[in-house]
């Protein structure tokens, strides 16, 4: 018998930090947006242990120390999100970034779009305009 995976769509953290930053430019389409993700309409949502260092840190930088608190609480505490610890995805996202020259991408996003492939999902709740290069990918918000 085949093992069926589970749909999930990929956060980044562009989403995650508009979503926790009301004074962010994309809060509001964030704000609209997450009622359907946690609904499941794209599957089990699957959170990076790189995104969650990004998302933590970014806000502390941002906002204030209770946002990127309460941001950690909420992700690390959420039972619709997944966390994927790194280290099982670390060469593949080596990879990633390696080949990447064409499309450059940071290390944070290689190992995003990595994990997409791995977890042979297509969907990334993101605003980063740069995984719209990534073949294969779509973004949510379209």
């Amino acid at each position: 018998m085949a093992i069926q995976r589970r749909p999930v769509i990929v956060l980044d953290s562009s989403f995650l930090i508009a979503f926790h930053n009301r004074r962010d430019v994309h809060h509001e389409a964030a704000a609209r947006l997450m009622p359907d993700l946690i609904g499941g309409a794209y599957g089990r949502l699957l959170l990076l242990e790189y995104v969650f260092l990004e998302v933590v840190t970014l806000l502390l930088a941002r906002c204030e120390h209770a946002i990127a608190l309460d941001a950690a609480d909420t992700l690390l505490n959420a039972q619709e999100v997944d966390f994927l610890p790194c280290s099982e995805l670390f060469q593949h996202a080596l990879h990633v970034f390696r080949t990447g020259a064409t499309v450059p991408l940071s290390f944070t996003d290689a190992a995003i779009v990595a994990a997409a492939r791995r977890h042979e999902t297509e969907f990334i709740a993101t605003f980063d305009e740069g995984f719209r290069r990534i073949e294969g990918l779509k973004l949510v918000p379209a």
